[in-house]
């Protein structure tokens, strides 16, 4: 995902083992002057964090940014829900998905694109137990691949 301009401040890699990514979509994150700063230091956590829809906002709960050190009384509070800033038309489709059986609101990525916080949410249903251990077996035969063709 390296473009021009952007630059990755935190991946959510357990997302992908726990979820399938139907769809991904980009949205603005509104911050605070010390949560950028501490964003930019790279000191933010997306595991275990979710999207939900409410009054027909978009937030997101559970991403850890920690307190920027040199921060002092603007600091806020490390894991507060955060708002997320999409097309209003956009954030009822994805409610009206998310209503339907099995479907959740992920975050995948933050970035920055140019000077701007940007959250990567996916749309994403569920795993089984058995589809998480068929993806990790791929994911060694593969490695076990790659490995075979360095060597000769």
């Amino acid at each position: 995902m390296e473009k021009k301009g952007v630059k990755i401040a935190a991946q959510n890699r357990k997302a992908h083992h726990d979820y399938y990514v139907e769809e991904k979509y980009e949205a603005g994150i509104e911050l605070a002057g010390t949560e950028v700063k501490s964003v930019r230091a790279g000191t933010l956590n997306l595991k275990d964090s979710y999207c939900s829809v409410k009054d027909g906002e978009l937030f997101v709960h559970g991403m850890h940014i920690s307190p920027y050190e040199k921060g002092n009384i603007f600091n806020k509070d490390p894991i507060r829900p955060r708002r997320l800033l999409m097309h209003k038309r956009e954030i009822r489709k994805l409610h009206a998905l998310v209503k339907q059986d099995g479907y959740t609101l992920v975050p995948l990525s933050v970035y920055f694109k140019d000077s701007r916080v940007k959250v990567e949410v996916g749309l994403c249903k569920g795993k089984k137990n058995y589809d998480k251990r068929v993806a990790m077996a791929q994911r060694d035969t593969k490695r076990e691949i790659d490995r075979a063709m360095k060597a000769r």
